[in-house]
């Protein structure tokens, strides 16, 4: 079967010339701050810092995106309060001592034993207030605690942290790729739980990829699902509807374990296999087309190009974005909030931020 020709993903965000200068650019961005905003000076000389960068034209639109996102993870708070969270972090504890067999009076005895910074372990926990506090506790804990590795085995619950709740693991993989822009004394770990470093790890992951989505609304929608993920629900849609079997439309069309594609096949995949036929391409080419999944070139694939070649053929033609189908589920939730409900909530944020400047208005 033809491969279909598939354009290239075009950038969103071109580069424009000339770059603004360091005043000019805070300025700009300084516009569209929201009112309540402390410090705006500082936040503005952040966000434009990582623009400037990562090289991210500093149009009202982006601008727009990365204060909506901020706004709706933190409320411009650069170590944002989370409510319950010594609740949280005592239920961890208690359940990683029942897996391991550890006595509670060993436990307890451990707790009160002074921390780093003066204060016992018990204490600490108890005055947790929020996320910087907690990841600097754990890594405390383990380093510290005559129980404290085989208590914790290196486990730092703390995956997500700063003004724009980005993932430390995110951050880890951003800087093999690009170098970070500002000097630091610290792990890039605790560098998310920086104003600076969280909007920069934050922008990059929202802004620095080519996405062709026809509404930033997807791109909110991959900021919590992960990248490419409203495409490839897309994708997953039209295989679910050639193959007539039951899929999740979440995103992920590999199964993963610690970030890398497990043995298991998932769903997508076994989905796949029964239209080998069909495609015109074997197993091993399936896998190896979809472990491009994380990245733009998986939409010029052979796999993609000829899924979406036999979905418009047999239905007309298929959306190339879709919102992922995820339910939230993190110690931090309270109630049932879903991708959908994350992303419609930061595109209203961006549709009022452009609303500061009304001639960004589309």
């Amino acid at each position: 079967m033809p491969t279909p020709q598939v354009p290239a993903p075009v950038a969103a965000r071109p580069v424009v010339a000339p770059y603004p200068g360091e005043r000019e650019g805070r300025a700009l961005v300084s516009h569209f701050l929201p009112p309540y905003a402390k410090d705006k000076d500082g936040w503005a000389a952040d966000i434009f810092g990582a623009f400037a960068a990562l090289r991210i034209a500093p149009t009202p639109d982006n601008i727009c995106a990365a204060v909506a996102v901020i706004e709706q993870e933190s409320t411009f708070q650069a170590d944002p309060v989370v409510p319950g969270l010594s609740q949280i972090v005592w239920k961890e504890i208690e359940a990683r001592r029942e897996r391991i067999h550890l006595p509670r009076l060993l436990l307890d005895a451990a707790l009160l034993k002074s921390s780093p910074d003066g204060r016992s372990y018990k204490a600490r926990i108890d005055a947790l207030r929020t996320e910087k506090q907690m990841n600097a506790l754990f890594e405390d804990m383990i380093s510290e605690l005559p129980n404290g590795q085989s208590l914790l085995g290196g486990y730092n619950p703390v995956r997500t942290g700063g003004p724009m709740q980005v993932s430390v693991a995110f951050a880890e993989e951003q800087v093999r790729e690009k170098p970070y822009p500002y000097p630091r004394r610290d792990s890039i770990r605790n560098e998310v739980f920086t104003r600076r470093g969280g909007v920069y790890f934050g922008v990059a992951i929202l802004l620095d990829y080519p996405a062709p989505y026809s509404k930033i609304l997807y791109r909110f929608a991959d900021f919590n699902a992960g990248r490419y993920s409203s495409r490839n629900a897309a994708f997953q849609n039209a295989v679910r509807r050639l193959s007539g079997q039951p899929l999740a439309l979440d995103g992920d069309l590999l199964r993963y374990v610690d970030g890398s594609p497990a043995a298991e096949p998932s769903a997508t995949l076994t989905a796949l296999g029964s239209l080998t036929g069909r495609l015109a391409m074997s197993r091993a080419e399936l896998v190896r087309d979809l472990r491009l999944e994380k990245t733009a070139q998986f939409a010029q694939t052979p796999l993609y190009a000829r899924v979406f070649a036999q979905a418009d053929a047999a239905f007309g033609a298929q959306p190339r974005e879709t919102m992922p189908q995820i339910d939230l589920k993190s110690p931090k939730i309270q109630r049932k909030l879903t991708t959908a409900w994350f992303a419609e909530r930061v595109d209203g944020r961006h549709r009022t931020c452009l609303g500061r400047d009304r001639s960004a208005l589309p």
